[in-house]
Parts: C-alpha cells; sequence; structure tokens
C-alpha cells in the first residue's frame, strides 16, 4: 500500500477500511468470517482487525493493524513493485493457484476446505498440469540448473 501520494502531485492518499461484513454475514467454508480467517491464528490481530471496523485507515494504520502486506512510499514504490512482480514471475503460475488456495482455505478443516483448498488445488493444478509434469515443466527440470518454461495462459 502506498504510505501517502506521490510526491508534487497533490492526489488523494491511499486509505482502506473494514466494514461489519468482514466480520459476520458472510462466512467462508471454514465456518469463520473474512477477518477471522485472515488472522488465523492471531488473536491480537484479529482485536486490532475488529477494532478498525468502521474506520478509514492510511497506509502506516493498516500496517499496524496488519491489514496490508507492506507499505512503502513513492521513493521506493516504483522499484519494489518491480522486484514483486518479478519475483511472482519465477514461479510456476498453477503453483502459485495452489499456494493461494491454501491461504484462502485455511483454519478449521472442513470437507469444503478439503475439496476446494487442498484436493483440487494441488492435484488438479499443481501436479497434473503442463507447467509441472511437462516435459518443459517444473517437475521435470528440479535440480537439473534449466529453468522451467511456463505456460502463463493457463491460469
Amino acid at each position: 500500500m502506498l504510505i501517502g501520494d506521490w510526491a508534487g502531485e497533490g492526489g488523494h492518499e491511499a486509505r482502506i477500511g473494514i466494514t461489519e461484513s468482514s466480520l459476520a454475514g458472510l462466512p467462508m467454508s471454514n465456518g469463520l468470517s473474512r477477518l477471522e480467517t485472515r488472522f488465523w491464528g492471531n488473536d491480537v490481530g484479529l482485536a486490532s482487525g475488529r477494532a478498525a471496523v468502521g474506520e478509514t485507515l492510511d497506509a502506516d494504520a493498516a500496517m499496524l493493524a496488519g491489514l496490508v502486506t507492506d507499505a512503502m512510499d513513492d521513493i521506493d514504490w516504483d522499484d519494489e513493485i518491480r522486484i514483486i512482480i518479478e519475483e511472482r514471475a519465477a514461479f510456476s503460475p498453477d503453483a502459485l493457484v495452489g499456494l493461494e488456495a491454501n491461504l484462502r482455505f485455511q483454519g478449521p478443516e472442513t470437507m469444503e476446505t478439503k475439496i476446494f483448498g487442498r484436493l483440487t488445488a494441488w492435484q488438479n493444478w499443481v501436479f497434473q498440469r503442463p507447467n509441472a509434469s511437462g516435459d518443459a515443466g517444473a517437475l521435470r527440470r528440479y535440480g537439473s540448473g534449466i529453468r522451467p518454461d511456463y505456460d502463463t495462459r493457463r491460469v
């Protein structure tokens, strides 16, 4: 999240907010609210998130509340975003889908989380796709020193 606004442009500062819908009304497949899932195993973070309901938070406050992964100013923004994108591009897009499914379905295990968060993602996306098992896939080239060739159109 951008801290402040772009220097010299007089723009508006980025802000985020949490509403009651993050706490109730839309339970996830694990039976938890979205905020409870975000802060699974972190009671202090959950309390901080609950306390922020109804407020609009700038980047520093959102970072302190644990609601954003990172906050940086406009001086570092371009380089940091470039590095983040380059790091993600180095991974198989299918593996990223599987990792995202694990994050989305964290918390108590239910039949739905087992099917949609584990079995489906890992069996169908990660190990069976050409990005993993194809001739130029990650599993075939692992340990060879040759970089896998990923088809990014599949995801």
